[in-house]
């Protein structure tokens, strides 16, 4: 099983996450945060992952903190459970559509980390969620799983939706770049290595 669990405790905050890679999209979230964890949701639906967080942090002073570490909690996870990344695709690219937002996400799970953020977000919040944590969030993930990932909107108006646009795009773009490739006999790498 492509799996891995992950506790990380700071002085602020607890958080205890498990991966499945090869789950059914199936999601348990409990952080707090109500529009994070709706992300999560999503995330974990649309990558075809199963996965479980529970989580608590020092949200009375503001969301930063617990958005950016479940950030890296699930980075974390993401790259033990794919090991030395024997047989996957690699890649994963989708343009994703919703409503007037439009989203382009690539990532190689090349053990690489680089982040690229082109995203604009109109309103300072979505609800009580200050918008700048998604590009928090994406950072902790592409830097902690060793990802190179691309984040690109090329519309959008609604700050939601550009938002949920962009958990989604990265979301089957990694579902893409994880699943299991056929013709792959190895480490799909002339190195020899992903890490």
């Amino acid at each position: 099983m492509r799996s891995a669990t992950i506790e990380r405790r700071t002085t602020e905050t607890q958080i205890a996450l498990t991966l499945n890679l090869d789950g059914a999209g199936v999601a348990e979230i409990a952080s707090g945060i109500g529009f994070l964890d709706h992300m999560l949701t999503l995330f974990a639906k649309h990558s075809g992952c199963d996965l479980t967080v529970q989580a608590t942090g020092d949200i009375q002073v503001d969301d930063h903190h617990l958005t950016e570490d479940i950030g890296i909690a699930l980075g974390m996870a993401l790259k033990q459970a794919l090991g030395d990344k024997h047989g996957i695709r690699r890649y994963g690219d989708i343009l994703l559509p919703m409503d007037e937002a439009l989203l382009l996400a690539a990532l190689d799970c090349s053990g690489r980390p680089f982040f690229v953020w082109e995203v604009t977000l109109p309103q300072p919040k979505v609800g009580t969620w200050d918008s700048e944590l998604a590009e928090d969030f994406f950072r902790a993930l592409a830097v902690n799983a060793g990802l190179t990932l691309h984040l690109r909107m090329l519309a959008g108006a609604n700050t939601h939706h550009i938002i949920e646009a962009t958990f989604k795009a990265c979301a089957r773009a990694l579902r893409e770049a994880i699943a299991p490739d056929p013709r792959e006999q190895g480490v799909p790498s002339t190195k020899g290595t992903l890490e």
